[in-house]
């Protein structure tokens, strides 16, 4: 094959994901971003290579729960309430959903199903695999009523064949003390994994890419140039470029040009939070969803992150105080015991589309431009195989896939 030249845009997990499998198969590649490797959310994620992530946000009911969410100060849904207007038309399409939800879980299994050995596959052999770890994903309930109230959707990982078992809490106990007494009953998650540092395991992951001969340049896309139903280069701050095939990676800042690219998905930003407990008395054996709240606990070296809540508010205002604080009051109400040095705070973005599917393909007005973005909260588990077929379809192979659910062109009007 004659040695073609693609540029990446955007160096999240999915874009240094493409990058890597386009550079083993034989590519010329160029990855661009404004700041480098996970600078956004691929860093502030809860961690969790989430296999059994196929239940979307939107299920029946949920509009009739949500406005008691919203004015709520201890459930996990936020809005700036100024960002409304703009948000209608998307969250009609996102409530509207709801009716939908077994064809959304399928193909979200799909692209999850074997996300432990995707990461694995683009890993394995390089430095990152050490931040790779496979444990079991553990949901914790207060009691077996409250599992039983989550029944809706524990029958359509069933139904999938998603792989999970119900424990007692104090079989939860007995296999990490420090669960002991903070839930009386669980779901242990088989076959699902960890990455112990996201951020750092995607700088590996890029390094490996650069130690291989590929290029990195600081730049900020502002344009793509369109001819005759294909890119001719991309504009950015420090000039124009060009290559033969363009992959564009921007997560939720991907709207703008989408658009100019004939895309039809609408596009938000659920902003996502996190704290973490630094030095803390107390380390986890596995990642732990606390269910009670919506958000997850994960051990990391020398700290422990706890990441969830979502907010519609835009690309734009600055973090809310409320998730911040709604985070560490459900922590100390499950761990009153537990001390640490300081607490780090963090906001970042998860793109998000009305279907919870991401955009992956080829762009309606260009052929020789690829496009993923939009896994909400399911990024790092998906970034490798997003990749993967990102990759196949640049190479003009494509995946031994239909992927025409998450086509760019198509409708998510319920």
């Amino acid at each position: 094959m004659q040695t073609k030249s693609v540029i990446v845009v955007g160096t999240g997990i999915v874009g240094v994901s493409t990058a890597l499998w386009l550079q083993r198969d034989g590519f010329a590649v160029t990855l661009i971003d404004r700041e480098g490797p996970a600078a956004g959310t691929s860093y502030g994620n809860a961690g969790v290579i989430a296999s059994g992530a196929i239940v979307p946000v939107s299920v029946p009911g949920l509009w009739r729960k949500a406005p008691g969410m919203l004015f709520s100060p201890n459930q996990p849904l936020f809005l700036k309430w100024s960002y409304l207007p703009r948000l209608l038309p998307f969250l009609r399409q996102y409530l509207g959903q709801s009716r939908n939800v077994d064809h959304i879980a399928g193909q979200l299994y799909e692209l999850l199903h074997d996300a432990v050995d995707q990461h694995h596959a683009l890993a394995d052999g390089t430095p990152a695999a050490q931040y790779i770890t496979n444990d079991d994903w553990i949901y914790g309930y207060k009691d077996r009523e409250a599992f039983l109230a989550d029944s809706y959707g524990w029958a359509i990982r069933k139904k999938y064949g998603v792989p999970f078992e119900e424990v007692s809490g104090a079989d939860l106990a007995a296999h990490d003390p420090a669960l002991g007494q903070r839930f009386g009953h669980g779901v242990r998650l088989l076959r699902h994994g960890r990455i112990v540092d996201p951020g750092a395991y995607v700088a590996a992951l890029m390094a490996e890419f650069c130690d291989k001969g590929g290029v990195f340049r600081k730049a900020t896309i502002t344009d793509v140039h369109l001819a005759n139903g294909t890119c001719t280069g991309i504009e950015t701050d420090k000039g124009p470029m060009t290559a033969d095939h363009y992959v564009l990676t921007l997560g939720p800042w991907s709207g703008p040009l989408a658009a100019k690219l004939g895309i039809t998905v609408p596009l938000e930003s659920e902003r996502g939070y996190h704290v973490e407990f630094v030095n803390p008395s107390i380390t986890l054996k596995n990642s732990v969803m606390v269910t009670s709240g919506k958000f997850a606990m994960h051990s990391m070296t020398g700290r422990l992150r706890c990441a969830g809540m979502v907010e519609f508010g835009g690309l734009t205002a600055a973090p809310s105080k409320a998730p911040f604080d709604l985070l560490r009051r459900q922590v100390k109400a499950l761990f009153p015991d537990l001390t640490y040095d300081r607490v780090d705070e963090w906001m970042g973005h998860r793109p998000s589309t009305p279907d919870s599917l991401p955009v992956i393909g080829t762009a309606p007005r260009a052929d020789n431009l690829t496009l993923g973005y939009g896994h909400q909260h399911v990024g790092l588990t998906a970034g490798p195989k997003t990749g993967r077929w990102l990759a196949q379809i640049a190479s003009g192979r494509g995946p031994n896939t239909d992927l025409g659910a998450f086509s760019p062109g198509r409708s998510t009007r319920p």
